[in-house]
């Protein structure tokens, strides 16, 4: 099984989906509950595991759509990136396939 590894922050995407939010909020927040802004780079790191766990792209970008609110804090610098990451995985844990396809591990961390 393959785990999901706290990629490293993605300091440039934040920074510009910061300055979306400060100068449009309404356009910038649209866009963070979107999820495709934070799927694309995060697909780069987790696709293969996830879909290896039945997960797909789509699916993918909704959960993350899902989280947009707690990204949102990330972006304006409320929340750390690890708890962000870490945070989506687990939603991806709960929303993605059966369950039984993703386990977390007793260390910590998830498995798809």
């Amino acid at each position: 099984m393959d785990r999901l590894p706290v990629p490293d922050e993605p300091v440039e995407l934040r920074t510009r989906f910061r300055r979306l939010l400060e100068e449009s909020p309404e356009e910038g927040l649209g866009l963070v509950r979107e999820g495709t802004w934070i799927s694309a780079p995060l697909w780069r790191e987790w696709g293969e595991s996830l879909e290896r766990a039945g997960v797909s792209y789509e699916q993918f970008t909704q959960i993350a759509a899902g989280y947009g609110d707690e990204l949102r804090l990330w972006v304006m610098g409320e929340r750390p990136w690890e708890h962000c990451a870490a945070g989506l995985a687990g939603r991806v844990r709960r929303r993605g396939p059966p369950a039984g396809q993703l386990k977390k591990p007793a260390g910590g961390g998830f498995f798809v």
